[in-house]
């Protein structure tokens, strides 16, 4: 077998304050040569990880008519398949270039599935003036949410979710929302995993609002097994459906969020009505660095 040049690779922990929480993502960095790599090897390679996403970033050459700002492109693949949109994954590939220096610029954009999608480095106010300490702020399109199906068959959802209190159900063009009658709901919650693979949606947020007095705006749990991930730890590009759903029940556009997994995660969500964008706002942290050998 001939040998390849050895893959660097980062894995974060994204939407997170300290390690080991949030949502880990591991970040493989390609160049010219590794991009040739096909899907097939990708794909093992995320499997390998056995993470709910692992992405490969490549840098671009941006010429003057394309932007101010450098740009990669990116891919995401969960350890089944590969996917159209992820939110810690992104964050997670912003936070390894920020925090490495690899670029003279607080935004990079980046060339995805889902179209060109930016990254902005937002210091932290602060006495110590850590410089180490930042926010990443993803700028990712509304994902609308709908009526579902009229014919599709409710008690799948009710089953999904072993029967805790639904009280609303939209879809998404991939995904359905399942809106349970309390925070404890979220949070208490039993999924049947063979269940909600028989759904039909690629993925299923359940969600409630939080109870009056709380610091936050409304809970989540994200499931997807038929893509490997029986529960997503954090999900920013949930958040993009969210914000929409929760915006026409509270008359708002700025949430605090929380993600009720065991790992758990916070956001700070963004709704921008005008440009139908989603901004996202969290932290992240670098937990492990490596190569791959083959």
């Amino acid at each position: 077998m001939v040998a390849r040049k050895r893959v660097k690779y980062s894995v974060v922990d994204a939407f997170a304050d300290f390690a080991f929480k949030g949502n880990p993502a591991a970040v493989c960095f390609l160049d010219d040569d590794d991009d040739k790599r096909d899907d097939a090897w990708l794909q093992s390679l995320a499997a390998e990880f056995n993470l709910s996403e692992t992405c490969f970033l490549t840098p671009i050459t941006v010429s003057d008519d394309q932007g101010d700002f450098p740009r990669f492109s990116l891919r995401w693949f969960t350890p089944v398949a590969e996917v159209d949109l992820c939110g810690h994954a992104t964050l997670a590939s912003a936070h390894v270039i920020f925090s490495n220096s690899l670029i003279d610029s607080e935004v990079v954009e980046f060339a995805t599935r889902s179209g060109i999608l930016t990254a902005k480095r937002v210091p932290l106010t602060s006495e110590l003036k850590d410089e180490s300490t930042f926010l990443i702020e993803l700028d990712f399109p509304v994902v609308p949410t709908c009526e579902v199906n009229s014919t599709t068959d409710l008690s799948l959802f009710s089953n999904a979710v072993s029967g805790a209190p639904i009280v609303d159900i939209k879809a998404t063009e991939k995904d359905v929302l399942v809106v349970l009658s309390s925070w404890e709901s979220v949070t208490e919650m039993q999924p049947r995993t063979d269940e909600i693979s028989k759904c039909p949606c690629q993925g299923l947020m359940v969600t409630a609002a939080a109870s009056a007095g709380s610091q936050y705006d409304f809970c989540s749990r994200y499931f997807a097994p038929n893509f490997g991930i029986n529960e997503d730890p954090v999900t920013g590009s949930a958040h993009c459906a969210l914000a929409h759903y929760w915006s026409t029940k509270m008359n708002k556009c700025d949430f605090l969020a929380y993600q009720a997994s065991g790992r758990g995660g916070t956001l700070n969500v963004h709704l921008d009505k005008e440009k139908q964008r989603v901004l996202l706002r969290g932290k992240a942290i670098t937990v492990m660095e490596g190569c791959v050998l083959v």
